[in-house]
């Protein structure tokens, strides 16, 4: 059953308990009548009655006014004298617990005490009347009496609260759970800018750069060096600005999955065409019968490309060469990044958070990322399984 079609027949589940419920007190009343009660006593517990049934619909939209209705609806019953027996048993009186149960299920913990305390008093009270209007009956048969309404009560109101306190942790459970997902996301927002702004920055700058060597214009390289140092500086504020996007500690999830954007591993011939510039040579080559990749797979193939063409131009000195070769087996694609190491290495500052994202990414995906750092240059190489190899 849905939640919806809970929330339908949740209404006409009431009214039948509330019709049945005054049924049988009428007949329990008529009875009563039958055998000799005056009717001023019926009139009186079948007006405490209705009031009841009125306190419990009132308290699932005002708990305490709903609970004080019925409060005093088990006060006229106490006091009504009948025969032999307390009117406070008639099956109307269940609806005083069910006022209880609401109240305790909506107010504080400390109201709901209040609450249990005065159904306590109204017990001894009622115990009280009996015993004073029926002397000849055992004391003791007034003790067991008293306990069993005290442990209805109590177990009405406790039962109430642990249930209050499961639904508040699912609650919490739900607000942590939401919390951590709006976490992951600001994450994987952070690493698909610094992946695609970054790289987008650096080649603009790399290209840049290569045009003011070879212009024979003083003045147009002068303003296109100024340029690319506008962009590295734009660069570096980038980066500053995303470390406000990265949390404090985000503790990995057994639940979480990778949702990245679909990047296809065709784009990559374009991504490389578009970082080469006179100064800076960068090679596509792929090797092997393609084999198809799960989308997490791809997306960290075509992202461990990028990454290593985007350090490899920022951090070089041109002119530069970079090779990126994809080498495919049944089993797995070995993507590899290679630079010459330029002409000599950038001071750019602190190091980026780039390969940390791309380790990331490529261990989601089941795969292993390893970096070479020779004297022939940086070696980026990340082996990801196919889905025959996984």
């Amino acid at each position: 059953m849905t939640a919806s079609q809970r929330r339908s027949t949740w209404p006409a589940t009431t009214v039948v308990a509330h019709v049945v419920l005054a049924l049988l007190t009428v007949i329990i009343l008529a009875g009563v009548w039958h055998l000799g009660a005056d009717l001023w006593q019926i009139f009186a517990a079948a007006g405490a009655a209705a009031l009841l049934h009125v306190g419990a619909v009132v308290a699932h939209r005002r708990p305490w006014v709903g609970y004080a209705i019925g409060a005093l609806a088990m006060l006229v019953m106490v006091m009504t004298p009948f025969l032999g027996w307390s009117p406070s048993m008639l099956p109307s009186a269940v609806c005083f617990p069910l006022t209880l149960w609401r109240l305790t299920s909506l107010v504080s913990v400390r109201s709901s005490v209040v609450a249990l305390a005065v159904a306590a008093l109204g017990i001894v009270l009622t115990e009280l009347v009996a015993w004073a209007r029926l002397p000849p009956a055992p004391g003791w048969t007034r003790l067991v009496e008293g306990g069993l309404l005290m442990l209805v009560v109590g177990g009405v109101w406790l039962a109430a609260l642990l249930v209050r306190r499961r639904h508040e942790a699912g609650r919490r459970a739900e607000s942590e759970r939401l919390a951590a997902a709006v976490a992951d996301e600001r994450a994987s927002i952070r690493r698909d800018l610094h992946d695609v702004i970054a790289h987008t920055v650096t080649v603009m700058v790399a290209r840049i750069e290569a045009a003011a060597v070879t212009t024979a214009d003083p003045a147009t390289r002068r303003e296109l060096g100024d340029i690319a140092e506008a962009g590295r500086d734009a660069h570096q504020g980038l980066r500053a600005m995303l470390a406000t996007l990265r949390p404090a500690t985000v503790a990995p999830r057994a639940d979480s999955r990778p949702r990245e954007v679909p990047i296809s591993l065709d784009a990559l011939p374009d991504l490389v065409a578009s970082a080469a510039s006179p100064l800076h040579a960068v090679t596509f080559a792929e090797v092997g019968e393609r084999r198809p990749l799960s989308l997490s797979a791809e997306v960290a193939a075509v992202r461990t490309a990028q990454e290593g063409i985007t350090n490899a131009l920022r951090h070089l000195e041109p002119p530069v060469e970079v090779t990126v070769r994809l080498h495919w087996t049944p089993a797995e694609v070995v993507v590899e990044v290679r630079d010459d190491g330029g002409k000599a290495l950038r001071d750019v500052g602190s190091q980026g958070t780039g390969l940390i994202g791309i380790e990331e990414r490529v261990r989601t995906a089941g795969g292993t990322l390893s970096i070479d750092d020779g004297d022939d240059g940086w070696e980026l190489r990340a082996r990801l399984p196919t889905k025959e190899g996984a």
